[in-house]
């Protein structure tokens, strides 16, 4: 099997979902091939690291909020006034309801049609719109997500790091991105980096992070990062960095795996 072939398998490999003989396959290979072996550690390290995260839990100002919103609602529920006013209401039309069957019958039918012909007017009224508290408790509930991811990647601890790098966040700003590109381009753990080029992976429309992707990968000097922001680069369709490709591929100090890794995103981007 190809290197490219390899990757493509590594995710089943690792989970060990691979069949034989793929998997045969697979094994013989890494043994053979030294970049494609250290490619696979690495990505065992932060599967396992992955693994070990907690589940995430609300943060402290969540749960007031939280408190206090279920409080409110409990103090409607015991202070709403008691009212019986269905039961009166059922009485009252029994009383005015036919007790024949016949004229059960006629009068529902003429409360069908009518029921119809209203409807038929009716004009859809337009949708509700958010409640103004509720939007702001989501912004602010987003803006702390962003502010714990961005906290845990400057922890001194890899593992923490790593734990911010993989932080579930739907909708980042820009201090967020700005600080995941950072790690890319300076964290010292390979394992970091590398996860951080996975998670910038959700975020390819920006063109911060499009910009930021070109910047990293002539300043990485690890083998696996440099292949896998190629083949990021690929994967976004990033035609603009076919020149830094070239550059890489002709650069003979590289590692080959790194220069043929570049020469295949440029027929691919081409």
């Amino acid at each position: 099997m190809q290197c490219e072939e390899v990757r493509d398998q590594f995710t089943d490999y690792l989970i060990e979902t691979l069949e034989e003989p793929k998997r045969s396959q697979v094994q013989q290979h890494l043994i053979s091939c030294a970049a494609c072996r250290a490619e696979a550690e690495g990505l065992k390290a932060i599967w396992t690291r992955l693994g070990s995260i907690p589940g995430e839990q609300p943060g402290p100002n969540m749960r007031a909020r939280f408190e206090v919103m279920l409080e409110a609602y409990r103090h409607g529920l015991d202070n709403a006034p008691s009212s019986n006013w269905w039961r009166n209401a059922n009485e009252w039309m029994a009383r005015w309801w036919p007790a024949q069957p016949v004229l059960q019958f006629g009068l529902a039918a003429a409360l069908l049609v009518a029921g119809v012909a209203v409807g038929r007017q009716y004009q859809q009224p337009a949708p509700l719109q958010p409640d103004g508290e509720m939007v702001q408790l989501r912004s602010e509930v987003r803006e702390m997500r962003n502010l714990v991811a961005i906290s845990l990647m400057q922890q001194q601890s890899a593992s923490e790091r790593l734990k911010g790098v993989n932080y579930q966040i739907a909708q980042p700003n820009s201090d967020f991105l700005n600080t995941l590109l950072d790690t890319l381009m300076h964290d010292a753990n390979v394992n970091v980096r590398l996860a951080a080029v996975d998670a910038l992976r959700k975020f390819g429309e920006s063109q911060t992070v499009r910009q930021g992707i070109l910047k990293a990968i002539t300043r990485q000097e690890s083998p696996l990062v440099q292949i896998e922001l190629i083949t990021l680069m690929v994967e976004l369709q990033e035609r603009a960095g076919v020149a830094t490709l070239r550059e890489i591929s002709a650069n003979q100090s590289l590692d080959e795996e790194v220069r043929k890794r570049a020469q295949w995103g440029i027929e691919q981007l081409e």
